[in-house]
C-alpha cells in the first residue's frame, strides 16, 4: 500500500500508528490544499505573506511559519496556532494549519503556526506539550518582530490535539507562574482523557480513550490536569472561545470543558457550529468551515 492509497483515519488506532510509524505522513492526496491553490481558489488570501522558521524546543527543532497581511485591518491580537492528528500526526501543510492561519491573517489576525513531535513510539506527554511551551515562548520573546504585536496581545489556540495541547499548556503556565495568554481559542478539543464521555472513567477500548493513553503516557497521567485540562478546576485560564461540532463524537468534552471555565468565572464563548463534524476545519470545501472562521475572527476581534 502506498502513501497516496492509504487513509489514516480510517483504520483502527493501532494501526494508524504503525502504520505513520514505519510509513511517516502519508501525502495528501487532495491537489488544491497547496498554498497557491488556495490563494487562487480564495482572492482575499492574496496579500498574506508567510515566512518559514524553526523553533528550538527541549526535544529539538520544529518547524513553524509567520502569516501577516499587511493590508488588513488589524484585529489587536495574534494567535500562535497548534494543528491537530490525534497526537501522531498532522504538519504545517495540512489546511488546519496552513490555511485557517491564512484566512484569520486575512481577517487582520497574524498567526504563528507550530508543529509539535508526534507520539509514535516511544514519545509520550510530555514532549509534544514542552515543544508547544517552547512555541509559545519563543513567540512571547519575539511578539514584535514576528507578529507586530506586543507579547501581552497573544493569543494560543489550537484544533483537536492542538486543542488538547494547548489547553494542558495554559494550565502548565498558569501552575509555573508564567504569564497565560490573553486568550485561548480551542477548536473541537479532546479536553478529557476519554472525549465522548467526560467525567466517566476511560472506556479502554475507546478510540478516543486509546488516543489518549497513547498521548498521556500512562494510565496515571490519564487523570492530570496538565495532560487534559478538563480535568482541572479551569481557575485561572484567560477568556476563551471553545469551537464544538454539532456531528462530533467529541463534542461532549468541548462543552464540559466550558462549563467548567463557565464555573470557574471564567469569560467563555461557546460556538456549536450546525451541520458541522470533527476536523471539518481540515476540509476548505466544507460549507461549515467559513462560519467558524467568522466566529473566531469575530470572538478574537471582541477582545
Amino acid at each position: 500500500m502506498t502513501d497516496t492509497d492509504v487513509d489514516i483515519r480510517s483504520l483502527p488506532f493501532p494501526e494508524a500508528l504503525r502504520w505513520l510509524r514505519e510509513n511517516g505522513e502519508p501525502a495528501d492526496p487532495r491537489t488544491d490544499v497547496d498554498t497557491a491553490s488556495l490563494k487562487s481558489r480564495f482572492p482575499r488570501l492574496a496579500g498574506v505573506e508567510t515566512r518559514d522558521l524553526t523553533v528550538e524546543t527541549p526535544h529539538g527543532r520544529q518547524p513553524a511559519r509567520v502569516y501577516r497581511d499587511p493590508a488588513a485591518e488589524a484585529s489587536g491580537h495574534a494567535l500562535v496556532w497548534v494543528h491537530g492528528g490525534a497526537f501522531i500526526g498532522g504538519y504545517l501543510d495540512m489546511p488546519e494549519s496552513n490555511w485557517v492561519a491564512l484566512e484569520l491573517a486575512a481577517r487582520g489576525i497574524p498567526v504563528l503556526a507550530v508543529d509539535y513531535t508526534k507520539c509514535l513510539g516511544d514519545v509520550h506527554f510530555p514532549v509534544p506539550s514542552d515543544d508547544v511551551l517552547a512555541a509559545w515562548r519563543y513567540a512571547r520573546a519575539h511578539a514584535d518582530e514576528l507578529l507586530g504585536m506586543d507579547a501581552d496581545a497573544l493569543l494560543l489556540g489550537g484544533a483537536s490535539a492542538g486543542g488538547t495541547l494547548t489547553g494542558g499548556a495554559i494550565a502548565r503556565l498558569r501552575d509555573a507562574g508564567e504569564p497565560v495568554p490573553a486568550g485561548l481559542v480551542s477548536v473541537y478539543p479532546a479536553a478529557h482523557p476519554d472525549g465522548g464521555c467526560p467525567g466517566e472513567i476511560p472506556d479502554p477500548t475507546s478510540p478516543t480513550t486509546q488516543i489518549a493513553l497513547n498521548y498521556a503516557g500512562s494510565a496515571e497521567a490519564l487523570a492530570d490536569p496538565h495532560v487534559f485540562a478538563g480535568l482541572g478546576t479551569g481557575e485561572g485560564f484567560p477568556p476563551t472561545i471553545v469551537v464544538v461540532c454539532e456531528k462530533d463524537a467529541l463534542r461532549p468534552s468541548g462543552e464540559a470543558f466550558a462549563a467548567t471555565l463557565a464555573d470557574a468565572g471564567v469569560d467563555v464563548t461557546l460556538h456549536v457550529e450546525p451541520g458541522a463534524d470533527h476536523a471539518h476545519i481540515n476540509e476548505p470545501s466544507d460549507p461549515t468551515v467559513l462560519p467558524t472562521i467568522e466566529a473566531i475572527a469575530d470572538w478574537v476581534r471582541a477582545r
